[in-house]
């Protein structure tokens, strides 16, 4: 068990994603409508970044070398203290094969993106499942 964090932020995302150039476009993304958002490369660092703040939302790559996104999911969801418990957190993957999005689902993930992101509609989908989401894990999504 970790100790409890400082706030709850309520537009900050941590976005974690190993790859700069998807790292690059949505932190633009995000930060044009008025988000701040930190990034993560690997799950050590998304670990860090959670020490001290907790997001509004976590965006959570699942293809990482590594401990990738689903065990961080699950490790944050199992062994995380409660400052997580209403974070909604959101896979993003290029994986798009039937039955990934449940796989994501049962690791802890409230919802499920795939990429290459639509850059027009990505950001209403990141509000949405935090709308759905941030009060009550998993409720609406």
């Amino acid at each position: 068990m970790r100790r409890e964090r400082t706030q709850v932020m309520n537009k900050s995302i941590l976005l974690v994603d190993d790859s700069l150039p998807n790292l690059k476009l949505t932190r633009f993304l995000l930060t044009q409508e008025g988000f701040d958002v930190r990034t993560a490369e690997n799950a050590e660092q998304a670990l860090l970044a959670l020490e001290t703040r907790v997001p509004y939302i976590i965006l959570m790559d699942i293809q990482m070398p590594g401990m990738d996104g689903l065990a961080l999911t699950r490790h944050l969801r199992r062994d995380w203290d409660s400052s997580l418990r209403n974070v909604p957190i959101v896979a993003l993957t290029a994986s798009a094969i039937k039955g990934d999005e449940q796989i994501a689902r049962a690791a802890g993930c409230d919802g499920y993106i795939t990429k290459p992101i639509d850059t027009r509609a990505f950001v209403g989908l990141v509000r949405d499942y935090a709308g759905a989401s941030g009060n009550a894990r998993g409720a609406g999504s």
